[in-house]
């Protein structure tokens, strides 16, 4: 019964955020996403041997992330699946451990010097900055299960948008210049279309081990502590 209730808590977030998605309330965390998602390109240029020039978020829900160096083919695909992927670990994180609060308050200053480092307009600075003083003061000053709740929200938005924006950009073509076009472009071997195909298949299946993963660890977390609860009891 508790591992159903686990699942259901998820699913709950995760009809929330679908119910919310065009709203003012899930925008903040859209513009996370894409924040992530510009960082993974950075982070993927200088784990290839490139570098960050700068990062860009805009108020469209858009962004840029300029490298020099580095591989191109992981560079680019490090986008959307760079932005799922934080996603997941996040909700991993919420999941499997009970440092939600720092794990807020690490976020918050990741994203603080990210934005002073590498962010080009003051749009990013003012949302970079701003979101991760708000993850700073949450971590900090809320509760734990405040700090929980709100990063498993993240985690799973993550894991959605990516998904939803994968097929926005490239089925959908609303953007040109996709990360799946470029790549098309640059690499080859195959088209914008079956990279976009390819990375929405790959999403989908990782969002859902990510889901299934969170369901069993919060459980495996709640019999430990119940087993922990009785164990001081009984002495």
């Amino acid at each position: 019964m508790d591992l159903f209730k686990r699942y259901f808590a998820l699913f709950i977030i995760f009809v929330g955020i679908a119910l919310l998605w065009n709203t003012i309330i899930i925008y903040p965390l859209k513009l996370f996403v894409v924040f992530m998602h510009e960082v993974s390109h950075g982070l993927a240029a200088i784990a290839t041997g490139g570098e960050i020039v700068k990062i860009e978020v805009n108020q469209y829900q858009g962004g840029m992330a300029l490298t020099q160096g580095g591989s191109r083919f992981w560079t680019l695909t490090a986008g959307y699946l760079g932005s799922l992927l934080w996603g997941g670990i996040i909700l991993l994180f919420a999941a499997r451990t009970h440092l939600d609060k720092g794990i807020s308050v690490f976020i918050g200053i990741g994203m603080i010097v990210i934005s002073i480092g590498f962010g080009s307009d003051v749009f990013t600075y003012l949302f970079g900055i701003g979101f991760g003083v708000v993850l700073i003061l949450f971590g900090i000053f809320l509760p734990e299960v405040i700090n929980d709740w709100m990063l498993r929200i993240i985690g799973v938005t993550s894991c959605l948008y990516a998904i939803l924006d994968i097929k926005s950009d490239v089925l959908d073509r609303s953007h040109l210049r996709s990360d799946a076009r470029m790549l098309s472009e640059e690499i080859g071997v195959f088209s914008t279309e079956v990279w976009g195909i390819l990375w929405i298949f790959i999403a989908i299946v990782l969002t859902i081990w990510f889901i299934y993963i969170a369901g069993k660890s919060t459980s495996a977390t709640a019999t430990e502590a119940n087993e922990s609860d009785t164990m001081d009891m009984t002495v």
